[in-house]
């Protein structure tokens, strides 16, 4: 599997970036992903012998600035193709654009994996739509229990003005942590994140969801 990334806050595992087998441009689907999800989706590929797959991640700060993610999806779909992909999949849920990605995939002819959000995903899209308790939840996934300072914190000026606390988070009930591993450490994080926002603290482990069945398909 061969993978490109953009953006310093992606970290990758230096084998994980290493091929497995080299195919030519039209043998391999070539994923655009958030590179929130980047971990997660390197490793369903290694688990399930999907050497096939190129990966491409973009920014996972895009996520603080939607607007950003459409024209930038739209640019590496094009950049792909340039380099001989046929096979392009989006491993982005719609992620706040307001329907902007489903657009771009019909103007293209490309799919995205299905959901609102990696939220939903990660729990099952049926499962999530079923939660009615969760409307008043903040949710937490691996990469930002991890990131929650940088991805967070800082970009909402809570380090700096904490009284903006109770502004945008005064609606939420609990910070629910959905972890795609079983992590201690990152258990830990979540559980600060809680307190730091004054949220009650509920841990579901999810695994992948339906971002496993998602590239398998492809």
């Amino acid at each position: 599997m061969d993978v490109d990334h953009m953006g310093p806050e992606i970290l990758l595992p230096e084998e994980a970036a290493s091929p497995a087998k080299e195919r030519s441009t039209s043998e391999k689907v070539h994923v655009i992903a958030c590179g929130a999800i980047a971990r997660e989706v390197l490793a369903v590929c290694r688990q399930n012998n999907l050497d096939h797959i190129h990966l491409n991640c973009l920014p996972a700060i895009w996520h603080a600035y939607p607007q950003k993610i459409v024209p930038g999806l739209e640019q590496a779909i094009g950049e792909a193709r340039d380099a001989g992909f046929s096979r392009i999949f989006l491993a982005y849920a719609d992620c706040g654009t307001g329907g902007g990605i489903d657009e771009l995939c019909r103007r293209e002819g490309v799919e995205r994996i299905a959901g609102p959000h990696c939220y939903s995903f990660f729990t099952g899209n049926e499962r999530f739509a079923e939660r009615d308790d969760d409307v008043f939840s903040f949710f937490l996934t691996d990469f930002l229990a991890r990131q929650f300072e940088a991805f967070v914190v800082e970009p909402l000026g809570l380090d700096r003005h904490p009284q903006l606390k109770e502004m945008y988070f005064g609606n939420y009930r609990k910070l629910v942590y959905l972890s795609q591993e079983e992590d201690e450490a990152l258990q830990r994080k979540a559980l600060e994140a809680a307190d730091f926002l004054g949220l009650e603290y509920e841990y579901r482990f999810t695994g992948y969801g339906d971002l496993r069945h998602a590239l398998q398909s492809v």
